[in-house]
């Protein structure tokens, strides 16, 4: 989580939440950089692929047991039924149907996450389907109705801008407001969503990042800043350069005196 301390009318991040997506490969094959071993020692929460989009049992059983030596928090990360799309693409079915599909994958990873000894602390759908909930309140609505009846506890991220935000706070399931640090924002608010991104400057992301927890704003496709709210820096593992992004938006941070902790407020391991 974000916890902030006021001096002299200043609000300062001291603390802020990192997490990236894992195990999103199949079989033998990987996404981007092939990374997760060197990633996982960096962040403090860990987005899993269920299966639908990416992710196989034997990846998941990984994943999580790497993200238990490490001391990283886990989370489900259940996309759309879209292996051959990277589940980027929408598809467009009832909300039921789509809840469905999450309870399916959140319940498949529960499994592991329990043969682990460990238990699940969050749930972020993926891609295009996160970006459906954010602006479908049916779905949002389903989602969280299914959640406060099978995990009331368990926290949905998703960004400040969202329906899924609303939702959520309004029937009282707990919530992870995210920044995307390889993403670009338009005046709502709201990431631009893409496909494929291209690699990245490490140092501009880490000051992205910087700029959002010291100041609260991002600067948009627009050329303008908008305020930012946010809980926890996703940075993908499948952006091209995934681990220069991550080691040096930690440096920065820590430049500044702001350490990378767990949603429960374990501190991440310090970068090797």
């Amino acid at each position: 989580m974000r916890t902030t301390q006021r001096l002299d009318d200043v609000t300062k991040t001291t603390r802020i939440d990192l997490n990236s997506d894992m195990g999103e490969g199949f079989g033998p094959w990987t996404i981007g950089d092939g990374v997760d071993e060197q990633l996982m020692p960096l962040i403090s929460s860990a987005n899993i692929a269920t299966g639908f989009h990416a992710g196989d049992p034997n990846i998941m059983r990984r994943m999580v047991l790497l993200a238990r030596t490490h001391g990283v928090g886990i989370g489900a990360h259940p996309g759309f039924r879209d292996l051959v799309g990277f589940g980027r693409r929408h598809i467009n079915a009832p909300a039921d149907e789509l809840v469905n599909d999450m309870v399916y994958q959140l319940g498949a990873l529960r499994e592991f996450a329990r043969l682990a000894g460990m238990s699940l602390q969050h749930i972020k759908p993926h891609g295009a389907l996160y970006m459906h909930a954010a602006r479908d309140e049916a779905l949002s609505r389903a989602l969280v109705t299914a959640l406060q009846q099978i995990e009331p506890t368990l926290r949905l991220f998703c960004m400040e801008s969202s329906v899924t935000f609303q939702v959520a706070r309004e029937l009282g399931q707990p919530v992870v407001r995210e920044f995307y640090a390889d993403r670009d924002y338009d005046l709502s608010g709201s990431i631009v969503f893409t496909r494929r991104v291209g690699a990245l400057d490490p140092e501009a992301v880490a000051a992205k990042v910087l700029r959002a927890c010291t100041d609260g704003v991002v600067r948009t496709v627009e050329g303008q800043d908008v305020a930012i709210g946010f809980d926890s820096v996703c940075i993908h593992s499948d952006t091209p350069g995934a681990l220069a992004l991550v080691q040096a938006t930690r440096r920065a941070l820590a430049d500044h005196g702001i350490e990378v902790a767990g949603l429960a407020g374990t501190t991440a391991p310090a970068q090797a």
